[in-house]
């Protein structure tokens, strides 16, 4: 990736965690103090939101219900909060593996799901995938191009990507 590119991407991310500033007890807090997984969360609650009854077929933080699941639109916040941190650890556990770049993978795979990365049917394993396994570490592009939905790529994506990698890349 171009020195330019990466400093673009940088100062993107830094306004955007600025946005993620946290109360703490002992004061203000930014969102790097907090561990991986933690941060993983708080960054999915952000850019998911708590779904409503408009969302159907998602509930709480994103959670997209599945044949014979019971959960309904008007779950509580900590009932979401539990949902979410369970279906990031299953995700995790999936991508454990990777190593360094578990969490990584399973915050994208939150979003896009984790077929997507790992392949199914006549689907491939994706190019992120495959580059990491060889071990190159220079998937930026891979990485961010994660963005479209229906082929159009949406800017809220972009940002939520960059935001993503800023946070749990670990070079």
């Amino acid at each position: 990736m171009r020195i330019g590119n990466k400093l673009v991407a940088l100062s993107l991310c830094l306004v955007c965690l600025s946005c993620f500033r946290l109360s703490a007890q002992d004061g203000r807090n930014t969102l790097l103090s907090l561990p991986p997984f933690e941060r993983g969360v708080v960054c999915i609650k952000h850019f998911e939101g708590l779904h409503g009854f408009k969302d159907a077929p998602y509930v709480g933080y994103g959670h997209k219900l599945r044949k014979g699941e019971r959960f309904t639109a008007a779950m509580t916040e900590r009932q979401a909060d539990s949902l979410l941190r369970a279906d990031l650890m299953k995700r995790l556990i999936i991508f454990k593996d990777y190593g360094k770049d578990a969490l990584l993978l399973a915050v994208l795979s939150y979003n896009v799901g984790a077929g997507r990365l790992l392949g199914y049917g006549k689907h491939p394993k994706s190019r992120l995938l495959r580059k990491i396994e060889s071990g190159d570490r220079n998937f930026y592009r891979e990485y961010v191009s994660f963005c479209r939905y229906k082929g159009k790529v949406l800017r809220g994506l972009v940002k939520r990507r960059n935001v993503e990698f800023a946070l749990f890349y670990i070079p």
